[in-house]
């Protein structure tokens, strides 16, 4: 299965403790590099994510986000500290008298001091607990849009490689009518230069033309990698790198097989191939 390695997925969940949201992002990147961004109270939660990271990616950069908007407070959920609310109001007292003109220090006033009104403190285990449960989610949102989006690529490939092995079927056929023509070749330059046809030398001449034309090999390796390719592209597995391996030994072939030609039109299906791979090797980039 091909999978991308771009993508991006974002769930939510709610209860008492508020609203979570996950986000989790991922792009190109030869490793798996995870970065993480949690509320100081999942802090600790980070290994468990980055080791379920490491069971369900195995390339790419990701960048996990998680964010925690607290639960509206009500009235009874706030506390007033009154022995600090009292000290507050006796410290402002003796400010006071000391004044010439005192200012009169209102609630308010003392509701803004540090520490003076709080929230009942909550239970941190549902909030984590959820945060636990979102983020698998979340996970298990992008493993499916990324096996989408690299799905989305199979018909390039398969394109593609069916060009190929067109191309490779076409220079096949050429052959046999390359290397005679070549023999031909080979005599009326020996006949222009008036040489004695000797059997021997034109025997000779032949060995030595169709062993540095010769490109049966270059075809058949072409042949095998194609079939190669294919055989990758279904395999449920991290399949990047493997088609990266084989792109390169495509365009080896791709390139002797250039430098063997001694037609325009095999020239001409060795160019093609070339491009046919690059197109190729460009997807690979975003392949896991």
């Amino acid at each position: 299965m091909i999978k991308s390695m771009t993508a991006f997925a974002r769930e939510d969940a709610q209860g008492p403790w508020g609203t979570l949201t996950c986000e989790i992002r991922t792009v190109n990147h030869r490793y798996l590099e995870p970065g993480f961004r949690l509320p100081d109270n999942f802090r600790d939660l980070e290994n468990r994510f980055r080791e379920q990271l490491r069971k369900r990616l195995r390339r790419g950069k990701v960048d996990v986000g998680m964010r925690l908007q607290g639960a509206e407070a009500s009235s009874d959920s706030l506390v007033v500290n009154q022995e600090l609310v009292e000290a507050v109001n006796e410290a402002a007292n003796q400010v006071n008298r000391i004044l010439d003109n005192p200012a009169h220090i209102n609630a308010l006033d003392i509701l803004r001091w540090p520490g003076v009104l709080s929230g009942v403190e909550q239970d941190p285990g549902p909030a984590r607990e959820a945060a636990g449960e979102l983020f698998e989610r979340t996970l298990a949102s992008l493993v499916q849009v990324r096996e989408r989006e690299g799905e989305r690529l199979r018909p390039l490939f398969e394109d593609r490689l069916a060009s190929m092995a067109e191309g490779v079927a076409t220079v096949r056929k050429l052959m046999p009518e390359l290397l005679a023509q070549q023999e031909s070749n080979l005599r009326e330059r020996f006949q222009a230069a008036r040489v004695e046809l000797e059997p021997e030398r034109v025997a000779q001449e032949m060995v030595m033309l169709a062993q540095k034309s010769d490109v049966a090999e270059e075809l058949d390796r072409l042949e095998a990698h194609i079939a190669e390719v294919s055989d990758t592209l279904a395999q449920d597995d991290a399949i990047g790198r493997r088609l990266d391996f084989l792109m390169q030994e495509l365009n080896r072939e791709a390139n002797t097989l250039s430098s063997k030609s001694i037609d325009a039109r095999v020239t001409r299906v060795a160019v093609d191939m070339k491009v046919l791979i690059e197109q190729m090797r460009e997807q690979v980039q975003n392949i896991e």
